[in-house]
């Protein structure tokens, strides 16, 4: 994010701004690509699925910059690197929240 916005990591008590959030679900084993077989069925495909609700809050006044409820992101893994997933999730998650925060300036 530093690198896209030219901002810097800041402690909390010295940042102009706040990145707040909470995971409202998390789920790690949606099937994604299923290939049917005989007698089973072989998942090739799975993705992690992550919802939060995340704001941007303005330290000066404490009112949000940008605001997100029920923001969803998913990443698509290879069973059974789930591990994966969550990084491609996580990924896509401080992308949105890039996105939000430049749809303000």
């Amino acid at each position: 994010m530093e690198s896209r916005l030219g901002l810097r990591l800041a402690g909390e008590q010295t940042a102009d701004a706040l990145v707040r959030g909470r995971i409202a679900r998390y789920d790690p084993d949606v099937p994604v690509v299923i290939q049917p077989g005989v007698g089973n069925v072989n998942v090739t495909q799975r993705q992690v699925q992550l919802t939060v609700d995340v704001e941007i809050i303005d330290q000066r006044d404490g009112k949000p910059l940008w605001k997100r409820q029920g923001l969803t992101v998913t990443g698509e893994y290879q069973p059974p690197q789930e591990a994966d997933g969550r990084k491609k999730a996580l990924d896509k998650l401080v992308t949105e929240i890039v996105d939000g925060a430049q749809s303000q300036w």
